[in-house]
């Protein structure tokens, strides 16, 4: 390898040796050819101050002498010969000085060339201490379980990171870990991040709204242009669509056809009209992309099971979506509480249907609470009447100094006592 090396260095003193002499180092190297042998020297020109302390080097060619034969010296001017010895001095001594007037120009063009050296070889010895300064990249896992240890080597997640997705919710998705490995930001990511900000979603939400659904990034553009175009034909506002989309992050997942069946099984199984079937589905997006059989269920235990009639569940499914899809035990139990125990008939259950939200443990602490002070009264052709409003809706401090007529220390007291 250090043989290479001096070669090439050699070669480069060459090209610094005809800048030099100009026309004349051709005709040297041609001088070469009328001799069978050349003896050369290699002096000294200038120690540069730095170049790892490189000596550089000056060819010199001596006038050629054939080895073999004697030629007659040439005459000096005064008719006497000269000795060859004093000729070759003379040659000697003004190729020296020619050498000290160009040895500034030399290393001038030795620091502009050297510049131009190639990089090392992969192959080239290094010393250790070489060796120790060489921070190595840390390899890419082959497998691993999480994403986290792909974000220094992808430009893709890095940018979700810093868009506030959080990877280790991502994860749980099923495969969604994947498709984000094989996405390209710019050309795959950016523009349904573009897509997204245009429909309604906002900056801030960003982040969020691909944590909930990374498989959107995967989609294509066109196809989720056309669902957008969809809702807009069915009367939907652009900040309608805003809200849906943000609060429901899988909506534009479903096809057309897919939407389109759901806005119909709502209308139909629920007999609402247009308008308040759009209505429903704005403040539950959710109902458009959760599962079905959950909501028939639910309506099949308020018809059959809790007895409300359809014109009643209408009421109180437009009043409160999320009875659609509650927990069909805790509607059970809370009817059970506020019919049977409570008293409450089923006309005015439909006139607050929001209580069916409510947890039924407050509802239980209030009702007795009342008891104990003889207030319980919650049919409103009676005097001191409670609506189920004021009863679950209002915090502990105003239930109790205005609904109750008691302090809240006296409620606290009373809990205790259950």
């Amino acid at each position: 390898m250090k043989m290479a090396l001096w070669a090439r260095q050699v070669s480069r003193w060459c090209c610094w040796l005809k800048r030099a002499h100009g026309a004349e180092f051709p005709q040297r190297l041609r001088s070469r050819s009328n001799t069978t042998r050349t003896y050369h020297a290699f002096c000294p020109l200038a120690l540069p101050p730095s170049r790892n302390d490189f000596l550089l080097w000056k060819l010199q060619t001596y006038r050629p002498l054939s080895v073999g034969s004697c030629s007659q010296p040439a005459s000096s001017k005064d008719g006497s010969l000269a000795s060859p010895d004093s000729n070759l001095s003379s040659q000697v001594n003004q190729k020296q000085e020619k050498a000290e007037t160009l040895s500034d120009l030399n290393a001038k063009i030795l620091y502009e060339d050297w510049d131009d050296i190639p990089p090392s070889s992969a192959l080239e010895e290094i010393s250790e201490e070489e060796a120790m300064r060489i921070i190595a990249e840390p390899l890419l896992p082959l497998k691993s379980s999480t994403l986290r240890d792909y974000v220094d080597h992808s430009e893709t997640l890095a940018k979700l990171v810093h868009l506030g997705v959080d990877l280790s919710q991502v994860e749980k998705h099923q495969k969604a870990g994947q498709l984000l490995l094989t996405l390209d930001f710019e050309k795959d990511i950016r523009k349904i991040l573009l897509f997204l900000k245009d429909v309604g979603v906002e900056d801030n939400q960003l982040g969020s709204f691909l944590t909930k659904n990374p498989y959107i990034l995967g989609e294509d553009l066109e196809a989720l242009e056309t669902r957008v175009a969809y809702l807009k034909s069915k009367k939907f506002g652009k900040a309608e669509i805003a809200q849906m989309v943000s609060r429901a992050p899988y909506l534009l997942l479903f096809s057309v056809e897919r939407l389109d069946n759901r806005l119909g099984f709502f209308k139909n199984e629920l007999g609402l009209s247009v308008r308040k079937t759009k209505d429903l589905v704005i403040r539950l997006p959710r109902l458009l992309t959760g599962k079905l059989e959950p909501v028939k269920e639910n309506i099949q235990v308020c018809q059959i099971e809790l007895g409300f009639q359809r014109n009643e569940i209408q009421h109180i499914v437009f009043k409160t979506p999320k009875i659609l899809t509650a927990s069909k035990k805790r509607l059970r139990q809370t009817f059970d509480y506020l019919h049977n125990v409570m008293g409450i008939p089923h006309d005015i259950l439909t006139q607050f249907p929001q209580v069916f939200n409510s947890k039924l443990l407050r509802i239980k602490e209030r009702h007795l609470f009342l008891m104990f002070l003889g207030r319980a009264q919650y049919d409103p052709a009676q005097p001191s009447y409670i609506s189920l409003d004021q009863l679950v809706s209002l915090p502990d401090e105003v239930f109790c100094t205005e609904i109750a007529k008691a302090s809240i220390q006296d409620f606290e007291k009373f809990l205790k006592t259950l």
